[in-house]
């Protein structure tokens, strides 16, 4: 837990290592994460290491994808998802089913996605994004 969820260094570990390997552990989780969110990613720019590792110090992993998603929409219900960020959001939040608690799942019925001013819309299986976010 001290490495993945920010728990107590276990007795009889030196604090410095394990600072050092969660540091890296969560530098290697924002890079997985930003494969899976490029536009996520790329619309913090420079401040996606920072933003990232400060979300989800504390916080075990749910994988890339969910925590991708978690991350956005956390920023969006503060105001603080880049356009990119809602436009890839509003994409996944129509191509896909997620409760925040179990796995992803594909929508069957057509469906419509606002997210920060970006529209998207899923129609037999084709995903159209209506309106981008105001820039």
């Amino acid at each position: 837990m001290a490495l993945v969820a920010g728990g107590p260094v276990p007795p009889g570990f030196a604090t410095a290592p394990v600072e050092a390997a969660r540091r890296a552990l969560l530098s290697k989780r924002a890079g997985e994460v930003a494969r899976h969110w490029p536009l996520l990613a790329a619309g913090l720019g420079a401040a996606w290491p920072a933003t990232f590792t400060e979300w989800a110090a504390g916080r075990p992993g749910n994988g890339s994808l969910r925590d991708g998603w978690d991350l956005a929409r956390e920023l969006r219900n503060h105001g603080a998802l880049p356009p990119l960020g809602a436009e890839e959001l509003a994409t996944r939040e129509v191509t896909l089913r997620y409760d925040g608690r179990s796995r992803p799942r594909p929508r069957r019925l057509p469906a419509v996605a606002r997210t920060g001013g970006a529209v998207a819309v899923q129609l037999a299986g084709r995903v159209r994004l209506l309106r981008p976010a105001t820039r």
